[in-house]
């Protein structure tokens, strides 16, 4: 698309500034930053985690934590009217009418206490006044559009009942409820699979040009970038230092840190790990099969099979790869594996069933048996500082280290082997950008020196270049701790990168197993090779 000068902005920022209070100091995370966004157009902002992205488009809504948060100087204009400083009523118009949002986290973002139908009914009728059954006739049309599946039957799904993709497609759903002029997109992709990425994608694309409806993108990710968006900024440490049209910017980029995060990509393809290393963990016949129960008495008639018949075994050192579309299983898999959800089959940690465990007996296990969840929001207590969430294993596990400073330098050393500043530990997480969070993650695993971690989805909320550290540092760590993995991923790239074995999971069944190159270079299934080309094509964007 192209803007005319002729045109008035739809969205105007001038010189935004934006301070956070910290108790002995104060950050500035955004500083002079102007961008432009007009009617119809998709405008993107990238830059590494930290660098100012969801700040500045949070400010526009006026969503940053205040008083900790304020605009020391700066303008935010919405068709013509000035957003910084507006009256709550003002903005209580905007937000949702006018300009909507789809958060990076939606199952943070979804309210877990009602089900789907009930939270998109709830805008249009706080919004648009309709009524009970008109509300639903819209919503379920809304699910429609947004290629949910049984649309009648998700209504009626609580979020932790849907899938990443489910889920952010129903974030989408409610976002388009009241028809927005501007449509606000915080990493709408990080947390699904390329397929369903690529779909989402498709999908903002057309609803932005039938609706004439402007997107502003933010996301680390330049093949979402070049597959959606017509203009580009790019931010670092607060600050754009390029924009333009996206084609320009990404072939004939004048910036330095613009080209290292271009060019910068998780590759090659992962040593054979030593084949007479033993067994670490072994899984026979494993199940997850929830009921499905109807009637006045709520008998069983049927069992969705979420996990059905898997089997492998994972050998100390090395590096299982599990990979497929949201829904297929890969997530409830392992938690089965670590004892977390109920399940039917035959697992072995170091030559010992577990499977028959009781719980106590399960406690000794958990600190070599550690997980990095997909959402680190969720899974870090937002009411205890960075320091004491990652020391908090330690207190459980080894009762002797309960000095403050024995806890100290232990949280010391596990910040610093994810990369992250020590002085970290006296900030809370909501202070820290998504990336910055799954490392606060992967500290609270390490602390713990465990043998195997399940990481799952552990880069999908990081920009190229860290995902590139990211798998040099988990690759260093391996070497080092002698660790195990898991990797749960729907980054073909990254897999591809660290996995020594791979399992290709479709409707709770492995369909495909084999060693990473051999299947890279022969899959066997044809699922498996539509996996392999929708990441090609994403990348080839």
């Amino acid at each position: 698309m192209t803007t005319s000068n002729s045109i008035a902005p739809l969205i105007e920022i001038k010189d935004l500034c934006v301070r956070f209070q910290m108790p002995d100091h104060h950050v500035d995370a955004v500083q002079h930053v102007s961008l432009k966004v007009y009617p119809g157009e998709r405008v993107a902002i990238v830059g590494e985690s930290g660098s100012g992205k969801s700040v500045t488009a949070t400010s526009i809504l006026g969503l940053l934590p205040y008083p900790r948060a304020t605009h020391p100087g700066g303008s935010i204009r919405f068709q013509g009217r000035e957003l910084l400083g507006a009256s709550t009523k003002d903005l209580r118009y905007v937000r949702g009418n006018r300009i909507a949002m789809i958060f990076q986290e939606p199952m943070v973002s979804l309210n877990p206490l009602h089900t789907i139908g009930k939270q998109i009914c709830e805008t249009l009728i706080l919004h648009r006044g309709l009524n009970q059954a008109k509300a639903k006739v819209q919503a379920l049309a809304l699910l429609s559009q947004v290629q949910i599946k049984s649309p009648e039957r998700q209504f009626d799904a609580w979020p932790h009942q849907l899938s990443g993709g489910q889920r952010q497609r129903a974030m989408i759903a409610m976002a388009l409820a009241n028809d927005p002029d501007l449509l606000i997109a915080d990493e709408p992709t990080t947390a699904v699979d390329v397929t369903t990425q690529a779909q989402i994608l498709a999908l903002i694309n057309t609803l932005c040009r039938e609706r004439n409806m402007a997107l502003l993108l933010i996301t680390h990710d330049l093949g979402v970038v070049e597959k959606t968006a017509d203009r580009v900024y790019v931010m670092q440490g607060g600050r754009v230092i390029e924009s333009g049209a996206t084609q320009k910017v990404f072939n004939q980029p004048s910036q330095a840190y613009t080209r290292s995060l271009i060019e910068a990509e998780p590759s090659g393809i992962r040593k054979p790990v030593r084949t007479t290393a033993e067994p670490i963990l072994e899984a026979e016949g494993i199940g997850v099969w929830f009921p499905i129960r109807r009637g006045v008495f709520r008998r069983t008639v049927n069992y969705i099979k979420a996990v059905d018949n898997v089997h492998f075994s994972l050998r100390r050192g090395s590096t299982l790869g599990i990979v497929g579309e949201s829904g297929s299983g890969k997530t409830t898999l392992a938690l089965a594996l670590l004892r977390l959800t109920n399940s039917h089959g035959s697992i072995k940690f170091e030559g010992h069933r577990i499977d028959q465990l009781a719980a106590k007996t399960l406690k000794g296990l958990r600190r070599d048996m550690q997980i990095v969840f997909q959402d680190p929001y969720g899974s870090l207590n937002p009411r205890m500082m960075v320091g004491d969430i990652i020391a908090e294993g330690i207190a459980a596990h080894h009762p002797k280290k309960r000095r403050y400073s024995d806890l100290e330098a232990d949280v010391i050393a596990a910040l610093e082997q994810v990369n992250l500043d020590p002085d970290f530990r006296l900030r809370y997480p909501h202070e820290f950008s998504g990336g910055q969070r799954q490392r606060i993650a992967l500290a609270r695993a390490l602390i713990l020196k465990p043998r195997l971690i399940v990481l799952d989805e552990p880069t999908s909320a990081l920009d190229r270049s860290v995902q590139s550290q990211m798998v040099d540092l988990l690759t260093q760590l391996q070497a080092e701790l002698d660790l195990t993995y898991i990797f749960i991923s729907h980054d073909l790239r990254i897999v591809r990168a660290l996995a020594d074995d791979i399992l290709v999971m479709r409707s709770g069944r492995v369909v495909e197993h084999q060693p990473t190159a051999e299947l890279f270079n022969a899959p066997r299934e044809a699922y498996t090779r539509a996996l392999i080309q929708a990441a090609i094509d994403l990348q080839a964007a």
